[in-house]
Order: structure tokens, then sequence, then C-alpha cells
């Protein structure tokens, strides 16, 4: 039955008692009726509208009030309405929650930002990047929390079409990459990137050019200078000749060290296969090394061997490319009559190669650093004695390579010592030497 099929009936059937009482009593007395009639279905109505102001304002603890007709069918509108409300209500939140738990499984930030670029929520990476508090930060504005330079003028703008670097201070020395994406009507995702490591590559990227850009510098300037002296003076004597062809010579093999050192160095860094499984005769390569540092010394050193361990499994071309640094770096920064020593033994089970000297040394400050490519403790002196700068890069490398590790003990004016400790599966031990 439609609404007004239902409100014909309820209006005859009112009306119907009151034709009726008219008839027999009078006019007067069915107005009085018609009157009660409607002041009953007043107090009903009122009744009714009354539950629904109550169930309206506490729907999840008020049961539905119970009608039929035009309320009923209120009644029940509005509690489909109400329960489809929680449904969406709960998949909302249940969606929310998921979107927390992603977000906050990122490694990136995530920040969300109102309309006036407050605080709503952080992930626990944004948290850890920027030192965020959840129960202090809430509602603050984001510029009063990231005060970097530029970030105040980013965010006020409206280009986000690139990332904006933000440096942490000196004593973290961290980068991040933020971008802000807006979303919804006015509000906005800031999402932050942990770039350091690419930033440090990068850095040491400009700086590898720019030292191997200055170290073949000098060689080329003085190779350029000799030609340009042999090319415009035929008549040059023949001493002065020979002279200059000599330095051009030495230039050259400068150059040649460099290139050969950077070549070794890429290829150690760039080692994509496992090392050979090779035995490595340490007694044969230390007799070998002595040998080249006696060479490089023109006999003004002396050279004291210890051998106490076995052979060692690796890759003898990287090995003996390590070691020889560690012994020509000896020779060059050890005085006239100082004293090499070569070392194989073990330490606790561990294989360990050192070689020690009682040259100048170095002071503790350099010591975190040497291993740096082209690093130099003392430019001028290095360039004296025709390190490439490259040599202890080279070391560090092989050594990687080989699970082993590079400890350096030093003191300015008190002699060096470089050990290369190799983990304990490397050694092989000798019969003779077991017995």
């Amino acid at each position: 039955m439609n609404f007004w099929n239902s409100l014909f009936l309820r209006l005859l059937l009112g009306a119907l008692p009151c034709m009726v009482i008219g008839v027999f009593f009078g006019i007067t007395a069915a107005l009085i009726m018609a009157c009660l009639l409607l002041l009953i279905a007043v107090i009903l109505h009122w009744r009714l509208l009354n539950q629904l102001r109550k169930w309206l304002q506490s729907p999840a603890t008020e049961t539905v009030p119970d009608a039929s007709g035009a309320w009923g069918q209120v009644f029940a509108d509005l509690y489909r309405a109400q329960r489809d409300q929680e449904r969406s209500r709960a998949n909302l939140a249940a969606s929310l929650e998921r979107f927390r738990e992603a977000a906050g499984a990122l490694p990136d930030g995530v920040i969300m930002l109102d309309s006036e670029n407050r605080i709503d929520w952080f992930n626990p990476a944004a948290q850890a990047q920027f030192g965020l508090d959840p129960g202090r930060d809430g509602g603050t504005l984001v510029t009063n929390l990231l005060r970097q330079p530029g970030f105040a003028e980013y965010i006020g703008g409206s280009n986000f079409s690139e990332p904006l670097l933000l440096r942490s201070v000196p004593s973290d020395a961290r980068v991040f990459s933020v971008v802000v994406i807006p979303f919804a009507v006015s509000n906005r995702l800031l999402l932050s990137r942990d770039v350091s490591q690419i930033e440090r590559v990068e850095t040491m990227r400009r700086d590898f050019v720019a030292n191997v850009s200055h170290e073949l510098r000098t060689p080329l300037t003085v190779v350029l200078g000799f030609l340009e002296h042999l090319v415009h003076d035929p008549g040059m004597d023949p001493a002065t000749r020979a002279n200059f062809t000599n330095m051009l010579h030495d230039q050259a093999q400068r150059m040649n060290r460099l290139v050969g050192d950077l070549l070794t160095l890429s290829k150690l860094e760039n080692r994509q296969q496992p090392l050979p499984g090779e035995v490595v005769d340490m007694p044969a390569l230390i007799a070998a090394l002595v040998e080249d540092g006696r060479a490089l010394s023109n006999g003004k050193h002396v050279f004291e061997v210890q051998d106490e361990a076995g052979n060692l499994l690796g890759s003898v071309n990287e090995l003996r490319s390590a070691f020889g640094n560690l012994v020509s770096n000896a020779v060059r920064y050890t005085p006239a009559g100082g004293i090499i020593k070569l070392r194989w033994h073990t330490e606790n089970g561990a294989p360990v190669f050192s070689v020690a000297d009682n040259g100048i040394g170095i002071a503790a400050e350099h010591l975190p650093r040497l291993t740096e490519r082209f690093y130099r403790v003392d430019k001028g002196r290095s360039a004296q004695t025709g390190g490439t700068g490259l040599g202890l890069a080279i070391v560090k490398h092989a050594l990687l390579n080989h699970q082993a590790r590079l400890e350096i003990d030093s003191a300015l004016g008190a002699g060096s010592t470089f050990k290369a400790v190799f983990p304990a599966a490397r050694l092989i031990v000798s019969a003779s030497l077991a017995a």
C-alpha cells in the first residue's frame, strides 16, 4: 500500500466516528470528537518524533523506535542509512589503518600536512629522520620544525616538480631529498628520502675527477714544457737534450704509474667473479717482496723477515699488489739506514702479514683517512717519493676481496706498522709447521 492510499484510509477511519457522532449528537459533538482524535494523533506523532530525536542523538546505544506506517518507513530508512554509514566508517578506518601500516613500513619519510601546513600525521621513518615527537609535534607548523634554509620558501610555493635537498646539522651530516605531493582539496604529503650515500658517492666522484686531473696536470705541464724547448731549440747541446729526455721519461713513468694504479684499483673495486682458490706460497711471495724492496731501497735500508705461518688461500696477484704497496711505502717514508720488518704470523688463530718500519711515522689525525684515494699526509713529500696516492686504497680493496682488514699503528716520529689480518679459514698450515 502506497503512502497516499494509507493516508486516505487513516483519514477515513478517523472521520467515520465523527460522522456517526454528528448524526446522533449533533455537529458540536462531532467537532469535539474530531479535536480529540486530532489531539491523540498529535500526541502520538510527538512521541514518535521524540523517540526519533533520542535515537539520532545516540544511535549506538538507543534501539530503533518501533512504529508502523510512514513513521515506520522513516525509521527503517534512517536505520539502513545509519548501518551503511557505520560500514563506510569501518571500511574507511580499515583503509586508513592499512595506509598507516604501509606508510609505516616505508623506508622513506611520510608527513601528512593540512591546508595550513600543520602536521596531521607522520610515519616512523620521518620521525627518525627529523626527530619528530608524536605526542608533541602533531598540529605544529612543519616550518617550525624543519628550519633548514630554503625549506619555508619551497613549502610555501606551488612548484614541486623538483625535490629539495635538506642538509642536517654538521654533527649528523645527512642529506634528505624532500618532495611535496598535493592531495584532496588543499592537503599535502611531504615525502623525504635519505640520499646521504648517493651524495657521498657523487662527492667522491667529483673529488676523484678533480684529483686525477690534478695528478695528470703537473707531469703533462712538465712534458709540454720540455717538448717546447726541444722543438724550438734544434741546436740544443747534447747534454741538455739528454737531461730533458731523462726528465720527460720520468714524467711519463709517473703518468704510467698513475694510470696503472687506477686500472688496478678499478679492477679490485669492480670484481664480480669469486676469488680464485689459489694456494699462495707465502715464503716465496715474501722473498719476492724483499727483493723488490731492496731494489727500490738501493741498499739504503735493512730488511728483516719473520715467517711463522703457512700458506694463504687467495689471489696471488692481488696479494702481491697489496703487500708490495705496503713494502714500497715503508721504503719511501723510512730514512736511509732504517729497518723494515716483514712478518707473517698468526694472532689468535688469524693469519697476519705486517710491515713495520722505524721511519718518520704518521700523526694520529691522518690515520682514519689513509686509505682514501689520493689522500696524502704531506703532498709535497708524496710527490717527491713518486707515490700516486692510490697505494693504500689498492691495499684496502684487495684485502676486502679476501674478507681481510687493514690495521694501522703509527705515531709521528715513531715509525709505522701496517697489518693485513685475514680470516683463519684462509690459512693453510704446512705439515712441517703443524709438527
